[in-house]
């Protein structure tokens, strides 16, 4: 046995939930024979294709229609305890950027080789695909949307502080963070409180995308301890003396509050913070945004899965339904309905993505996020990273509550090396 499966092996009861060691049950699919059953959380595939699936059944795959639950609360916890107990266990599932999770328990789920996937592998990101992949060449999941980053900012507020507003120009001026930071000094002279950053961790979740490496290697070696991570927290004491990060609580209102009050007039954002923050919170400023090439390079922040499981009752049906669903056209249509970005390519020259953007001046604003998305580095993401993210997470908030970088840096480092330790991955 591998090093590599025995690591997988042994994440299975902790860092998966111990999916292959629980229960009983009858190992039954969930709904009824004529049914291929879907598990979703609120906004993650498209509501018009899905219900058209639904009402008039799942194309290439006669007599049979699609039911979709949408799971409301803790979505990864009601995952894993049904495919626990192995009883009501959905056809399809979806699954969020930590795919990797499911890797120790890839048995519980059908490998989409098996259904000729390798032939559409040229239609999709090969860093999106990839990540579908587990170490030893099981499909378990098929690609859905992409999360790739661009800096967003409002003209109105850079031209009162006298830098240029054109796309090309801009990217030009802030091709890295040191330019980035510079920029952001230059716009407090003309807002006295200009911040970049609502806090730290959002410093921390774009840079680590930019970089080749995450936590850990394909072998399951740890590689969270090297200069270049240690960088990251560094910057972040940068962003902090430059007084560029709010410093409140992400996710809470005071984050969106400093995008209606024009405090933060620029963001390095992944494509749907677009919509979740300026968007919503400032519908006002319409027509005042632009995208460009974020500082640093491309780095992709989300997106999501589908996987099917090994309960299902017909893995065929389902199969021909994922691949519809996530079939370039209908991942164009998906981003042109909900912005779900695709993680196909050939979406990002079909109509419904070439439109302009009123929002954004009347910007083709694929144009800068479809190249973000083809310039993100292939980094390997492990069973360990949900966990891991959330100690480094924890690392530059505490940076933010007041802790040097060496001593945030040692902390991060021991707890690290305590939770893979316990992990059995160390």
């Amino acid at each position: 046995m591998s090093r590599r499966r025995l690591l997988a092996l042994s994440a299975g009861a902790a860092a998966a939930g111990g999916l292959g060691l629980a229960g009983c049950g009858s190992q039954r699919s969930l709904g009824a024979k004529d049914e291929i059953t879907l598990w979703t959380w609120d906004r993650s595939v498209s509501d018009k294709l899905v219900g058209a699936a639904e009402t008039k059944g799942i194309p290439g795959a006669e007599g049979l229609r699609l039911s979709r639950t949408n799971i409301g609360g803790n979505y990864n916890t009601k995952v894993r305890t049904t495919l626990a107990g192995k009883s009501s266990v959905p056809d399809i599932i979806a699954i969020n950027w930590d795919v990797a999770t499911y890797f120790p328990n890839q048995d519980e789920f059908v490998d989409l080789n098996d259904f000729g996937a390798a032939e559409l592998k040229n239609r999709y990101l090969d860093w999106k695909w990839k990540q579908c992949v587990t170490p030893e060449g099981k499909m378990i999941a098929f690609p859905m949307d992409t999360g790739p980053t661009a800096l967003f900012y409002r003209t109105d507020l850079l031209k009162d502080a006298g830098v240029s507003t054109d796309p090309a120009e801009l990217a030009e001026q802030v091709p890295d963070w040191d330019a980035y930071l510079a920029f952001g000094r230059r716009l407090q002279k003309s807002r006295r409180n200009t911040v970049l950053f609502p806090h730290l961790q959002n410093v921390w979740e774009t840079r680590l995308g930019q970089l080749p490496a995450r936590y850990m290697t394909e072998d399951g070696e740890y590689v969270g301890g090297r200069d270049e991570i240690r960088e990251v927290f560094e910057l972040g004491e940068r962003v902090l003396k430059d007084g560029l990060s709010a410093g409140v609580v992400q996710d809470s209102t005071d984050q969106y509050g400093l995008i209606t009050s024009g405090r933060q007039p620029a963001a390095i954002g992944a494509v749907w913070w677009g919509q979740l923050a300026p968007e919503s919170a400032a519908p006002k400023t319409k027509g005042k945004w632009r995208v460009t090439a974020p500082p640093g390079g491309a780095a992709n922040v989300g997106g999501s899965f589908l996987a099917i499981t090994r309960y299902s009752k017909n893995p065929e049906a389902a199969y021909k339904f994922i691949t519809w669903l996530q079939s370039p056209e209908n991942q164009s249509s998906a981003y042109d309905e909900m912005s779900l970005f695709p993680s196909s390519p050939r979406s990002f020259e079909l109509p419904p993505m070439r439109k302009p953007a009123p929002f954004y001046g009347g910007q083709r604003t694929v144009d800068v996020f479809g190249k973000s998305a083809e310039q993100v580095k292939t980094a390997f993401i492990s069973p360990y990273d949900r966990m891991l993210h959330t100690v480094f997470f924890a690392g530059m908030a505490s940076l933010e509550a007041g802790k040097s970088v060496a001593r945030a840096w040692k902390d991060v480092q021991d707890k690290a090396e305590r939770e893979l330790t316990r992990e059995g991955a160390i």
